[in-house]
């Protein structure tokens, strides 16, 4: 048989549509890539949220800055990386009872689609949500008026109990983004009942790092009026 009735006979057979395939194959793709124009991330990257699903993706800075105007009548917004600490947080055992939260620790935020205050709080079996009243979110506003400066789906405000007889909480300012980690976090570590030493570790390293990238909320103008003579 010639050389070329050996071709021939390879071009239709098995061996020669797998050699097809394979010469067609698109490259392995390595690494994370940008959930919307599909180019390479690094493994610290920016997130935009989708406003109807709430899902965070993960996006190149280029994708980012398309969503970074707030006030833009967009589906997406860029999460922004500001981190705000509270100190004169005003907050009491009640205020905290009205979340219906059963840990120490929530994340309340605004949905604007449903246009609501939501709060919930890390699990073992994830984020678990419980619904804040608008009565109980204005009380909680009108006495700290720097809580306003949340921006609606983006970010979130952290509240962490630490102790409730005395009236002892915290609240910080953090990236919705960062919520969603921790709750991740929570959920790989949480043993047994109260989470375990993992988890609590896992939780105080967080905290840690929270409170070395706060900066403290600038005054409202009703603060700054109520500090004048």
């Amino acid at each position: 048989m010639s050389s070329t009735d050996r071709n021939g006979l390879l071009n239709g057979s098995p061996l020669a549509t797998l050699r097809r395939i394979n010469r067609s194959r698109p490259n392995v793709v390595v690494g994370e890539r940008c959930e919307m124009c599909a180019e390479p991330i690094a493994d610290e990257h920016q997130h935009v949220v989708d406003l109807k699903s709430r899902s965070l993706m993960c996006t190149c800075r280029g994708c980012y800055l398309l969503f970074t105007d707030q006030s833009a009548a967009l589906n997406y917004r860029a999460v922004p990386d500001r981190y705000l600490s509270f100190p004169a947080f005003a907050f009491a055992p009640a205020d905290w009872d009205d979340l219906q939260i059963p840990v120490g620790l929530a994340f309340l935020f605004r949905n604007s689609v449903q246009e609501r205050i939501i709060a919930f709080y890390p699990s073992p079996a994830g984020a678990t949500e419980s619904e804040l009243s608008l009565d109980s979110w204005d009380r909680i506003v009108a006495a700290n008026p720097q809580l306003s400066l949340l921006l609606a789906d983006v970010e979130a405000l952290l509240i962490n109990v630490a102790d409730r007889s005395r009236g002892e909480f915290s609240c910080y300012l953090v990236p919705i983004d960062a919520c969603y980690q921790l709750v991740g976090t929570m959920r790989k570590t949480w043993r047994g009942f109260d989470g375990g030493q993992e988890a609590r570790a896992a939780l105080d390293q967080f905290f840690a790092d929270v409170e070395a990238r706060s900066k403290p909320a600038p005054p409202m103008a009703a603060d700054a009026a109520a500090g004048q003579p």
